[in-house]
């Protein structure tokens, strides 16, 4: 918060350049303190939108010219990031928050931050400390359950294995990483690992990876996730957006890894499933 004049304080304004700010901002209580947001922060949390906050480019495509017109007291940025795009951030002359979240660890650290700077520390911690609950209650769950060899996804053209932190959750509930996280990996590649679940989650993309576009990849038809029909595709959100919302992704990774254990959560799609629209990859 910043002080101002007769001893009173005035809420902080902040420009949040990616859904993950705006959903731990949510998280915290503090989505008045938005003044500018990006549509996909839109999109992820509507809410946002009864506060009346300018739609501006996210930190892949930021413009100084927007980021000054909302005049915010500083800028929350979250990689992805592009040389020129930050160049354009740092060029608005105002203080930036710029986070790269590679891991859990780091991501429960970004919310601590982004707590403090809103003055909201104990929403934080019980944001963090939710997370990690249920991630340690998972992990006990499945300690003797079999493991199952999971490959997930966050892109399709080239294949890009999804990040460290949801390759955390799957070995959290028991599971076989299959790829090197945020690494490109080949369709032989995970075909000969056999993964034994196969989760798509491609960036932007919301519930509409083309499932059945994947299982004609070179070899899977005769992997086990192919032929068992444990191929999903599970909301963008809940894989690839760096804050609380990751409790959903880790409740689709149980569930595709042992539907007989877990109910089924909301933000998956199974292999036949319908889907209103596919998302085509250049």
């Amino acid at each position: 918060m910043l002080s101002i004049a007769r001893g009173l304080v005035r809420q902080m304004k902040i420009a949040s350049l990616q859904p993950s700010v705006t959903a731990t901002l949510k998280g915290l209580g503090a989505l008045s303190c938005v003044v500018a947001c990006t549509t996909y922060c839109r999109d992820l949390c509507p809410e946002v939108m009864q506060y009346s906050p300018a739609i501006i480019e996210d930190a892949w495509s930021a413009k100084s010219e927007e980021i000054l017109a909302a005049k915010p007291d500083i800028v929350i940025a979250a990689s992805p990031y592009r040389a020129e795009s930050l160049a354009e951030i740092l060029k608005a002359g105002i203080r930036v928050l710029a986070l790269a979240p590679h891991s859990l660890d780091d991501i429960y650290s970004d919310i601590r931050t982004i707590a403090a700077l809103v003055e909201r520390i104990s929403a934080g911690e019980h944001i963090v400390h939710g997370l990690m609950d249920e991630i340690s209650q998972t992990r006990e769950q499945t300690r003797n359950f079999i493991p199952q060899r999971v490959y997930c996804e966050e892109w399709g053209k080239p294949l890009i294995a999804s990040q460290l932190w949801v390759a955390e959750l799957v070995r959290a509930a028991g599971g076989i990483v299959i790829g090197e996280p945020g690494r490109q990996i080949t369709a032989e590649e995970v075909a000969a690992a056999d993964p034994d679940v196969v989760l798509a989650a491609w960036c932007g993309a919301g519930d509409r990876v083309p499932l059945n576009k994947l299982v004609e990849r070179p070899g899977w038809a005769e992997t086990s996730a192919v032929r068992e029909g444990r191929v999903y595709c599970v909301s963008d959100e809940l894989f690839n957006t760096p804050a609380q919302t990751l409790s959903g992704g880790l409740r689709a990774i149980r569930w595709a890894m042992y539907p007989d254990r877990y109910w089924r959560p909301e933000g998956v799609r199974a292999l036949g499933e319908p889907v209103t629209s596919e998302v085509e990859v250049a």
